[in-house]
């Protein structure tokens, strides 16, 4: 072979030639990833010819025409094809029933959305008339408010004491501030500081206006300090709305309410006239295994006994947020014929109630034919409204109370859930909650803006 010459191969030569284009294009997709070529697009195997690779274009594919059948001899008639021109009755059948049946579903979806339309409770604006419309510039206690000064736990074991003192209530900028804080921070001696007693307390039972501190007999004074109001006396309504704009306070064991009792306990001392809590709220962090802060619940409270009680309730929650981050709208609308309680908007309802013959809170309520009632032998449970409407005892005066309390034994605060300090059974409850201070006095913010119970207005309405 001569110098520069260019070899040829011989066939068998070629024959044994790998065919690289093939081996490394086509197969690409199949090899694992790190084998593969760097570019993430693939191209068709090239086509070797003589040698040399050729890339060849992509051509559209061309329709074939329809092949007349071989086995027919020619295109076949009407009276080859009998089922055309004879129609199949269950065919037709079955088309009209089922237009039918879409009809009538869409008929029936109509009359639903219809009715629950009619049937959303409502009081319409000419319905009503404005009583209160309370905007709190300044906090009115001869004309509006009455405070609610005293120790006694308010037949809840609530371990905060309420004062008039301007520490824990006061307005700011358009609002009214319910303030908790520490009895400690006011100097009282709460383990072992003897005898403490409420000033301007106003309730008329003297174990509510003073107590004592001895930790040797586990005895303590109230170590919070808070505040509650009412409008018993100077607003009320039976029937008509509610609305109160609020932001929720951060803190464990708080107990932010807004809740109406009976203005003259027609039926008698509760629970038998009733009680309406538009809405309570814990002031624990989401976290908490009982609803914390990011739930708000409305309920209703009656019974035919002390010892024989209905509670109907119902809630709305956040899942990422709680009430305390903001101001919301409690509201309630309420006439002889339903009551219905939301938050923000009548969608997000928290519990809504309709009254009638059939659903009377009497029958609502499924109490016992007889009852202990705290005494050695069963009394006889009797209806104390059967000569009232369906609608009793929810069917007189009521007046309206804003408080923040502090724990409690009623059972508000579960026990055995979030750490909680104390049993609701123990003699020792206040005691132990008050041992644990450090530990849930560093969940309340130093900022009122945050700790504290803030109402930006009440608004009441009678029914016109």
């Amino acid at each position: 072979m001569g110098e520069g010459a260019s070899p040829r191969a011989s066939p068998s030569d070629a024959a044994a030639l790998p065919r690289t284009s093939s081996v490394t294009t086509f197969r690409a997709p199949f090899l694992a990833p790190s084998s593969r070529p760097s570019s993430s697009l693939w191209t068709p195997p090239a086509y070797v010819a003589h040698g040399s690779a050729v890339s060849l274009p992509s051509l559209p594919m061309k329709a074939r025409p329809v092949m007349p059948s071989s086995r027919l001899e020619g295109k076949l008639t009407a009276d080859d094809k009998p089922w055309v021109g004879r129609k199949d009755g269950w065919a037709r059948a079955s088309y009209w029933l089922t237009v039918l049946g879409v009809l009538v579903g869409l008929g029936c979806a109509g009359v639903i959305c219809w009715r629950g339309y009619a049937g959303v409770h409502i009081l319409k604006d000419a319905q009503l008339c404005l009583v209160l419309d309370e905007e709190f510039d300044t906090l009115d206690t001869t004309n509006t408010w009455n405070y609610d000064v005293e120790l006694g736990g308010f037949g809840n074991g609530e371990f905060q004491m309420t004062t008039d003192s301007s520490t824990n209530i006061y307005t700011q900028n358009g609002e009214l501030y319910i303030m908790p804080t520490l009895s400690t921070d006011a100097g009282i001696d709460i383990f072992n500081g003897g005898t403490y007693t409420l000033t301007d307390c106003t309730s008329q039972n003297s174990s509510a206006c003073s107590t004592s501190a001895d930790s040797s007999s586990y005895q303590v004074i109230n170590p919070v300090q808070s505040a509650r109001i009412n409008t018993q006396g100077k607003y009320s309504i039976a029937y008509g709305k509610v609305e109160v704009r609020a932001k929720l306070p951060t803190g464990d064991w708080l107990w932010p309410a807004v809740w109406m009792l009976p203005e003259n306990a027609t039926y008698g001392a509760w629970p038998l006239s009733g009680e309406i809590d538009i809405m309570e709220a814990r002031g624990n962090a989401l976290a908490y295994g009982a609803q914390g802060v990011n739930y708000a619940r409305s309920s209703l409270n009656y019974g035919p006994l002390a010892a024989v009680q209905k509670k109907i309730y119902g809630w709305q929650s956040n899942k990422r947020a709680g009430f305390n981050e903001g101001f919301h709208v409690y509201a309630m609308e309420w006439d002889e014929t339903f009551m219905r309680f939301y938050l923000d908007n009548r969608l997000h309802t928290m519990l809504d109630l309709s009254i009638s013959s059939k659903e009377s809170f009497w029958n609502r309520g499924h109490f016992p034919a007889t009852a202990m009632n705290n005494s050695a032998t069963p009394v006889v449970v009797t209806d104390p409204w059967s000569s009232s409407g369906p609608s009793a005892p929810f069917d007189q005066e009521f007046y309206l109370i804003i408080d923040l309390a502090a724990g409690g034994t009623s059972g508000w605060f579960p026990d055995n859930v979030g750490n909680k300090p104390w049993y609701d059974s123990s003699a020792t409850a206040m005691y132990n909650f008050a041992q644990a201070q450090d530990t849930w006095a560093a969940t309340w913010p130093s900022s009122a803006d945050d700790r504290a119970f803030r109402v930006d207005y009440v608004k009441m309405w009678k029914k016109c």
